[in-house]
């Protein structure tokens, strides 16, 4: 049953966030922007109080009144300090109870958790002009300092002169500029600076650059410090690509404070490193005691972690390298604890809730889905059978599912989702199926139906390309209950979407949508929340799926079907026989009556980016080496229907060649394509480039595909893509990729609604990642509702780690 007053409270809630997380989008950017919020706030919580909501609520609301009086006259970064004080109060307020409901804490880390979040600019030595310099860093608040961890050391006790330089290992050396200027290898040019010290000369190199800023920095009798790896190049000891750093003459001696190792931070404008030091280290002097650890000091002293504390002091300024590991280790572990804490939160609660049950023994509809294992051309793998048995019994409890399928592309997820339908709509109940985009959408449709009708059930898709009445047809037969299974995009979450008896919501390629839109199709259940059945063709690795999907059930397909042709891949830097042999290879397969794929990262040509663009490029390959063939186009821009006609034309083989961006890269099947050119593939992270290759090799001919990157791509970009010429094992692809990416771009921390990482390891760690995760389990089930003996500290830390996120986070 639904409840009006809570329902208006929560679009009351909803209000009030909306502006206020604008408001603090990059970095407080867009605070200026926001015109009439004081009397926005002060209007909804006047709404909110004649709504006469518990105590409790009233009180939340009351505060937000009182923290927005005067608001438009604040300065800016009164405002800015305003408006996370807000988004905390917001995401505190619960309609449901919860274990982070209760406040007590105690008052001494209530105001250090207040004084982490004192602006930068409250410091002595930080004026507003500074305070703008480090803002655009993302450095804000006393905490942000903390947490601008190194991102090297400089060991100065190995200083070494060029003399003693060892080829192949890193080198640290003091040295004065002999000359400069462009220097010609073959075809291509690179900015040399020679220096020397006492004993020698050194080459320091540059491949890209910029001529003019390299001559305005490189003065001749100018003192550097260089440091990088040493390399030996006709006889000649060299550094390509070094870091610099100008000294004089009191550098010679090491930095004051540093007992010889000396942290080395990313550059904030055109600060010296020396400046920036100074400043952090007084921050951290200053402030890293006051800091809130989010885990328990018994379970710290079990695992033997430090403090958090201790920990920054050791990170910046450390006495040795090791006390540098043990702390990085420290600030992972507290990050690490209070997720999976928050995550083991969100996973009892889900376990608590009503959800169908499935008496398949009592089934309304018998034998559906034995009917189509008989009707399938194929036979189930033994880990797709895995995961059905997982599923059923998922089924057969009384809590609602919460299960996330990884499967590698074309491992049968699909085939596995429509088992579990069929059980479903067995046991009386109704089935959506949400997909990102029209043409996955569609595509699921396709496979759906075919086999619906063939066993007397009724599949209907819903997307945004819909005429009016053919909409509102199929919103009538999902209403009255005459749609077995809705197939669609975000138009399944529409307000005037209503279902009858929808019981399982399954979402593909999860990643794609916000907590937000999951939540609309969570609300979609009857009188129960519906099992929810999670699938994405993008491998995560471990330290991920404990994470991200920490609080989920997680199934793998780790089987491909027999019969799956292995994809051989070429990565290579442009040159013309490169080009000449890709395109040879799309001609020759396409005239003997295969497909191909020419993949870009634009749509139309950008005057910013120096990118290959779809649309110029269909016209190009057209009027010249393909004007044979019938070449397609198909981007993100078109129409629905544009894009419906783009695709079956490709399917049905009028089209033999088509030049797309990535809206391919999930859901489409097309067995006669077999080869794949992907360009500037070196702007693409290794997961994508797995699911774009996963376009070919569906059907019996061998298949390749051509990652070509331009000639000016770095070095480490080029052996990123060897990556994938290495292996077609989806999981270890995910494994470097998360390496090299970060957590935060290979699958949005944010977007998943959880708290974001600032320590170093804390995602690549396996073993610590365990331990964070059974302690805080532990923790968790000894304390109840978080009301223990432990540290009511430790409430607050979650609220202030997860930002208010730990309520609509529970979405998964």
């Amino acid at each position: 049953m639904s409840d009006p007053q809570g329902n208006r409270i929560s679009e009351l809630i909803d209000a009030v966030r909306r502006p206020l997380e604008f408001a603090s989008r990059n970095g407080f950017a867009n605070i200026l922007a926001i015109k009439g919020l004081e009397s926005h706030i002060t209007r909804i919580c006047g709404i909110a109080s004649a709504n006469d909501p518990p105590d409790c609520i009233a009180e939340k609301f009351r505060e937000l009144n009182a923290a927005f009086k005067g608001f438009d006259a604040m300065a800016l970064s009164e405002k800015r300090l305003r408006v996370e004080n807000a988004l905390s109060i917001v995401g505190s307020i619960c309609l449901n109870p919860s274990p982070l409901a209760e406040k007590s804490v105690p008052e001494n880390d209530g105001k250090n958790l207040k004084l982490l979040k004192s602006p930068l600019l409250n410091i002595a030595g930080i004026g507003q002009r500074l305070f703008e310099r480090l803002e655009k860093k993302g450095l804000s608040t006393v905490e942000d300092a903390l947490y601008f961890l190194p991102i090297r050391y400089e060991d100065r006790r190995n200083l070494k002169d060029i003399k003693h330089l060892t080829p192949g290992a890193d080198g640290l050396l003091l040295v004065r500029v002999i000359a400069t200027g462009e220097v010609r290898y073959g075809g291509r040019k690179v900015f040399e600076v020679i220096a020397g010290d006492e004993t020698g000369i050194v080459k320091l190199k540059w491949f890209n650059y910029r001529i003019s800023y390299m001559k305005d920095r490189f003065k001749v009798n100018a003192s550097l410090k260089a440091f990088g790896p040493v390399t030996l190049f006709n006889g000649q000891k060299e550094m390509v690509h070094p870091d610099i750093e100008e000294f004089d003459e009191s550098d010679l001696s090491g930095v004051e404070g540093y007992k010889g190792i000396v942290p080395v931070y990313s550059q904030i404008d055109n600060m010296r490193q020396r400046t920036i030091r100074r400043m952090i280290r007084g921050i951290v002097e200053k402030y890293a005691g006051h800091f809130v650890c989010g885990s328990p000091e018994a379970t710290r002293r079990e695992l033997n972690i430090m403090d958090a504390g201790t920990a920054f002091l050791n990170i910046h300024i450390p006495d040795s390298l090791a006390a540098i590991e043990r702390a990085k280790r420290a600030l992972s572990f507290d990050e690490l604890f209070v997720l999976e804490l928050g995550l083991a939160i969100k996973k009892a609660r889900i376990k608590a809730g009503h959800g169908p049950c499935f008496d398949l023994s009592r089934a309304k509809r018998t034998g559906l889905a034995d009917r189509l294992k008989k009707v399938l051309p194929f036979s189930l793998t033994a880990a797709q059978e895995r995961v059905l048995k997982e599923i059923k019994a998922d089924f057969a409890s009384r809590h609602p599912m919460m299960r996330l399928v990884q499967g590698d592309v074309g491992s049968g997820k699909t085939i596995v989702s429509l088992i579990a339908s069929l059980w479903a709509i067995e046991a009386g109940f109704q089935v959506a199926v949400m997909a990102p985009t029209e043409i996955l959408a569609e595509q699921h449709y396709l496979l759906i139906h075919g086999y619906a009708e063939k066993l007397g059930l009724k599949a209907v898709l819903l997307t945004g390309g819909l005429a009016r009445g053919e909409r509102q047809r199929a919103l009538d037969e999902i209403r009255t209950g005459g749609v077995d299974i809705a197939i669609g995009t975000h138009a399944l979450i529409q307000k005037d979407v209503e279902f009858n008896r929808n019981a399982l919501a399954i979402i593909d390629e999860q990643h794609r949508f916000g907590v937000e839109q999951r939540a609309e199709l969570k609300k979609k259940g009857a009188d129960f929340i519906p099992h929810m059945l999670i699938m994405t063709a993008t491998p995560i690795p471990r330290t991920l799926s404990m994470t991200v999907y920490g609080d989920l059930d997680v199934s793998i397909i780790d089987e491909l079907p027999p019969g799956r042709t292995p994809v051989r891949t070429f990565a290579f830097k442009e040159r013309e026989r490169e080009r000449d042999r890709a395109y040879g290879t799309i001609a020759k397969e396409v005239a003997s009556g295969a497909q191909a794929y020419i993949v870009y990262p634009l749509v139309e040509e950008s005057e910013e980016i120096s990118l290959k663009d779809a649309t110029r490029a269909k016209e190009h390959l057209q009027k010249g080496v393909f004007s044979d063939f019938a070449i397609g186009l198909l981007h993100g821009r078109l129409k629905p229907l544009e894009k419906e006609e783009v695709m079956r034309d490709f399917k049905a083989r009028k089209t033999q060649i088509l030049v797309c961006t990535t809206v391919v890269e999930v859901g489409i099947d097309v067995p006669n394509a077999t080869v794949m050119l992907i360009e500037h593939a070196d702007r693409f992270g290794l997961s994508q480039l797995h699911q774009l290759r996963g376009r070919v090799g569906r059907g019996e001919r061998p298949s390749c595909c051509f990652l070509m990157a331009p000639w000016k791509a770095s070095d480490d970009a080029f052996r990123r893509l060897k990556v994938m010429q290495e292996t077609e094992d989806g999981f270890k692809i995910a494994e470097e990729d998360l390496k090299i990416r970060g957590p935060g771009d290979f699958i949005g921390t944010r977007q998943a609604g959880l708290p974001d990482f600032r320590s170093m390891g804390a995602m690549t760690d396996y073993a610590l990642l365990k331990d964070a995760r059974q302690a805080a389990f532990n923790y968790l089930e000894a304390n109840p509702g978080l009301n223990g003996d432990g540290p009511a500290s430790i409430k607050e830390v979650l609220r202030h780690r997860w930002h208010g996120r730990l309520e609509l986070a529970e979405i998964g």
